[in-house]
């Protein structure tokens, strides 16, 4: 079901012109992972978050706003389609929290920067396999570290 829920918000985005980066465990999967996903995670430009929601609205399963939890500091809005989570953040100053440092620390998401690759059907603009690495070092889960894992072994 992951595969229709990609094609539902990247069609949502790419008929607005809207630039996005997959990030998460769909990233890491295009770098080797192989857990089953447990969403769709991506960024959007801050000024085009607000027709994201719109656009979207009929799927919300958690308003859009501004939030602290697991890690993130970030304004996000998670739809839920055919049953799968999808996660949209907007790129508008997102911190992670760096469990090394125990601080919150800026995640700069930069729409030049990525890797096109074909997962679930679609090519996807993925974000850079260092950056994800980078912040899922700092994030330290349990999830990321099993991602980071298998991309340095697949690599």
């Amino acid at each position: 079901m992951h595969h229709i829920a990609a094609r539902w918000i990247v069609g949502l985005l790419r008929d607005r012109n809207i630039p996005f980066l997959i990030c998460g465990g769909l990233a890491a999967k295009g770098y080797g992972s192989e857990r089953d996903l447990n969403d769709i995670d991506l960024f959007v430009p801050g000024e085009h978050f607000p027709s994201v929601v719109q656009a979207g609205q009929e799927f919300v399963s958690k308003a859009a706003a501004h939030r602290q939890e697991e890690g993130w500091d970030l304004t996000y809005v998670q739809f839920k389609y055919k049953g799968i989570k999808v996660e949209v953040g907007s790129a508008d100053r997102p911190k992670i929290f760096d469990a090394g440092s125990e601080t919150w620390v800026p995640l700069n998401i930069d729409f030049s920067r990525y890797t096109p690759a074909h997962l679930l059907g679609l090519e996807l603009p993925l974000m850079l396999k260092d950056d994800l690495i980078q912040y899922k070092s700092a994030l330290s889960r349990p999830v990321d570290i099993q991602d980071i894992r298998a991309i340095c072994e697949s690599a």
